[in-house]
């Protein structure tokens, strides 16, 4: 089914069209937007403009002829602050109706919030925390405390950037006088919420909102002079601070002049800084992260299955994962018998490992999708897969995940034991630990179906203190080849555990099966190094 969700917003105006599958995967086809700035002396006046709702009603029009041409199935439009609150709300979106027979419902606050927090889940996964959810529009910021992937608290208030310009920054740069009162009006409507996530330990912020999203891309671009995909982005605290100082200083034309700046926005950004900066300081988290989606894709999920995702975050892992694996044609039988491969040798070695607790399910993905950047070449495909997976749209993970997923699929075929890349060293010791045990895994598991035919049909594992012995169930065909591989393959595994591996051919019975034993296939290799 093809869905399209609409938000009528207090700055723009913006549609999303995707895709839905009948396992429940999205796949977003096309978004636009425009500018339109509802918002602009609405919240001073009491009244939506003249010019701003002509700009909408074209817009709107432009999206209701995108729908039809897209083919879309359904259509839901939704408004939010500025119209909310303008005494003239209710006739636009009469004239709405009227002029693109689009039906527009205004949503209150809360159910906005709700939105929001439906769409990060889902993005993210928002497991672990807590986290501090937060979304900034023209009229109002949506703040969602979230642990394991719960809210545990929602609040909009009425904090949007276009109104905290218009009431206090109404100078061009702004002076130091109304960014005092800006920051005294903050500190009276938001220290209670800010209490709660300090208290509670908020680990890291994630942003939702094109204008807080802004902020993020210009931070990045300032440090490292350029920008990587921006849904997972992430930057330090201290560096939103930084900019908040700098963008202070400058007129609208130097801001719009900035590295990664949005031209549209330059008018906002003061108002955007100070907020973001003063929200991430008092919460007391020490970063800040991107996420793409968010009231939209939180509408998109209200259509398909009212919003109610509850802990569905591994299953809508599962669902991206599978999804990727299929557009590049890595679930032709390869990707699934190594991932099940991968999970019998992760199984009985574990309790050596102690990789952690993600490790079998990020195991499990980096194995589905550890040959996907064949597509692009063969000789280096391993190096393709992780940019593929750094780049893909992944849902239900967060940033981190995504990069060890990529790291341990780019390691499966690195011929030597000694993992190394910048990526690689900007870990933790406990995360390179993990990627060098998915990597270490994947190289034995890839090797036991060199062939790509699955003729592997079961392993059987037992270990001992110096030994890892694995036991081949061929169902009667040829593994050669498989064996031959597994004698390069096993060496940092090996090293992992400290023990001598074996891989060899069932004897005997085995699956209830006799089979006539066969011939024992033995390694050159030192003590400590693989053996098969």
């Amino acid at each position: 089914m093809r869905l399209a969700a609409i938000d009528v917003g207090s700055n723009s105006v913006h549609m999303v069209i995707a895709d839905v599958r009948r396992d429940g995967h999205f796949e977003v086809i096309d978004r636009v937007k425009e500018m339109v700035r509802l918002g602009r002396n609405t919240f001073t006046s009491g009244k939506l403009a003249r010019e701003p709702m002509n700009l909408a009603v074209r817009a709107l029009k432009n999206f209701a002829r995108l729908a039809k041409v897209r083919r879309v199935d359904r259509v839901r439009a939704v408004a939010t602050s500025a119209v909310r609150e303008a005494r003239n709300g209710a006739a636009f979106i009469e004239r709405i109706r009227r002029e693109t027979r689009l039906r527009v419902e205004i949503i209150s606050g809360a159910e906005e919030a709700q939105y929001i927090f439906n769409a990060a889940r889902h993005a993210l996964g928002l497991e672990g925390g807590p986290y501090l959810l937060i979304d900034v529009g023209g009229g109002s910021v949506e703040l969602v405390l979230v642990r394991d992937g719960v809210a545990l608290w929602m609040e909009s208030l009425p904090l949007g950037v276009a109104r905290l310009t218009e009431r206090f920054l109404t100078s061009d740069p702004p002076d130091s006088a109304q960014v005092r009162k800006l920051e005294d009006h903050l500190h009276r409507k938001l220290d209670a919420p800010m209490r709660k996530a300090r208290r509670a330990g908020a680990i890291r912020a994630i942003g939702t909102s094109g204008t807080i999203n802004a902020l993020v891309a210009m931070a990045r671009v300032a440090r490292d002079g350029e920008q990587d995909r921006l849904h997972g982005l992430s930057v330090p605290a201290t560096d939103i601070a930084w900019l908040r100082n700098r963008l202070l200083k400058l007129s609208s034309d130097e801001r719009g002049e900035l590295p990664g700046a949005d031209p549209k926005r330059t008018d906002l950004l003061p108002a955007a800084a100070v907020l973001a900066d003063f929200l991430l300081a008092q919460a007391a988290v020490p970063e800040l992260v991107a996420c793409t989606w968010a009231l939209r894709e939180g509408i998109l999920l209200s259509m398909v299955n009212g919003g109610a995702r509850g802990r569905g975050s591994i299953e809508a892992r599962r669902r991206s994962v599978s999804a990727l694996a299929r557009r590049f044609g890595a679930l032709n039988g390869h990707g699934p018998q190594v991932a099940r491969l991968a999970l019998k040798i992760y199984d009985a070695a574990a309790p050596i490992l102690k990789a952690g607790p993600q490790a079998r399910e990020l195991l499990e993905h980096a194995a589905l999708l550890h040959d996907i950047g064949r597509v692009i070449d063969h000789d280096r495909h391993n190096r393709h897969t992780y940019y593929l997976v750094k780049n893909a749209e992944l849902l239900g993970f967060d940033p981190l995940e995504i990069e060890i997923i990529a790291q341990g699929a780019r390691g499966h075929r690195k011929p030597s034991a000694r993992l190394d890349s910048p990526e690689f060293r900007a870990l933790s010791p406990a995360k390179r630990h993990l990627v060098r045990s998915i990597a270490a895994i994947l190289r034995l598991a890839d090797a036991l179906d060199r062939s790509h035919f699955s003729v592997v049909k079961d392993i059987r594992i037992r270990r001992s203190r110096d030994r890892f012995n694995v036991t081949v169930n061929a169902a009667g065909g040829r593994a050669d080849l498989e064996l031959w591989t597994c004698e390069r393959r096993s060496d940092l595994l090996s090293r992992l555990l400290n023990r001598q591996i074996t891989v060899r051919r069932q004897a005997g019975e085995f699956n209830g099966r006799a089979r006539p034993a066969p011939t024992r296939r033995r390694s050159r290799t030192t003590a400590g190094a693989g053996r098969c």
